[in-house]
């Protein structure tokens, strides 16, 4: 596994069989969630280049997180956005009251949950986003109900925006913050130089804008010769914006890989 900042710190792995064979991936998700994805990209033989996009902090001030917490029993329902919001938000689980339920937008949130001790998460059926949580009967009728949204700072409103309409009497709560990488971008040109990276996984627009604005001109030229994986219609339009070449999936770890063996499968049936 490399880490593109500092790539001379570990030789390029050799290739090894299966279908990813020789396809080194740049992996852009914060380092939480960076770990396991690389995993999987390894057991299909591809090369996983880890380059986190957003660094992920405690929150400067964690007096309003305390406070949620010691309220925790005045809530109907807790919605955890993602799995960072759960390794900075997710008070210990002997405070977490029987009766409050957990919303994740996904399984990889979820998991974290169940791991700290919360049972009955609930997840999308739908789509692993907002709109997937919406969409959950346990959350169409909601008038009366306290809701507390755990999120990093400056999160989307379109979620407690909705809730609120339906009635619900929505928090947020500000559980961590988001940070550019403040180096490595010359670590990571190199990298693309050397062509060990022969596509790039995008997992947020937030993501997306660090690198693109970080970037020196060499690399955005690099980096627009190559197929750009990304989960969600919005991250699309967004990279399209910038001119990259755009692979759109379905979401998650799945529809990642999965859109990376179906292209991975596509180049070597060319190459024949």
């Amino acid at each position: 596994m490399l880490h593109a900042p500092t790539p001379g710190d570990a030789p390029v792995a050799p290739h090894r069989p299966g279908p990813l064979a020789g396809l080194g991936v740049l992996i852009t998700r914060p380092a939480l969630k960076a770990a396991s994805f690389a995993q999987k990209i390894d057991a299909l033989g591809g090369t996983p280049v880890i380059f986190p996009a957003i660094v992920i902090l405690p929150p400067a001030d964690a007096a309003s997180l305390d406070r949620a917490h010691g309220a925790l029993p005045t809530y109907d329902a807790a919605i955890f956005v993602s799995a960072n919001a759960v390794l900075y938000g997710m008070p210990d689980a002997s405070r977490w009251p029987s009766g409050l339920r957990a919303f994740a937008p996904g399984p990889g949130t979820a998991e974290m949950l169940i791991a700290a001790g919360i049972a009955g998460v609930r997840i999308p059926e739908t789509t692993f986003d907002s709109d997937g949580l919406l969409a959950l009967p346990e959350l169409a009728d909601v008038r009366g109900k306290r809701i507390v949204i755990l999120r990093g700072d400056g999160g989307r409103e379109q979620l407690g925006d909705a809730l609120s309409a339906r009635g619900a009497t929505v928090d947020y709560v500000t559980c961590y913050r988001r940070a550019k990488p403040e180096s490595g971008m010359t670590g990571l040109a190199e990298t693309f130089d050397e062509g060990r990276i022969g596509a790039i996984t995008i997992t947020s627009s937030e993501g997306l804008a660090n690198l693109w604005s970080g970037a020196p001109e060499a690399l955005r030229a690099a980096w627009s010769t190559r197929p750009t994986f990304v989960p969600h219609p919005r991250i699309a339009a967004h990279a399209r914006d910038l001119g990259l070449r755009v692979v759109e999936t379905a979401g998650g770890d799945a529809g990642l890989i999965a859109g990376l063996l179906e292209w991975a499968s596509a180049q070597s049936f060319e190459r024949k």
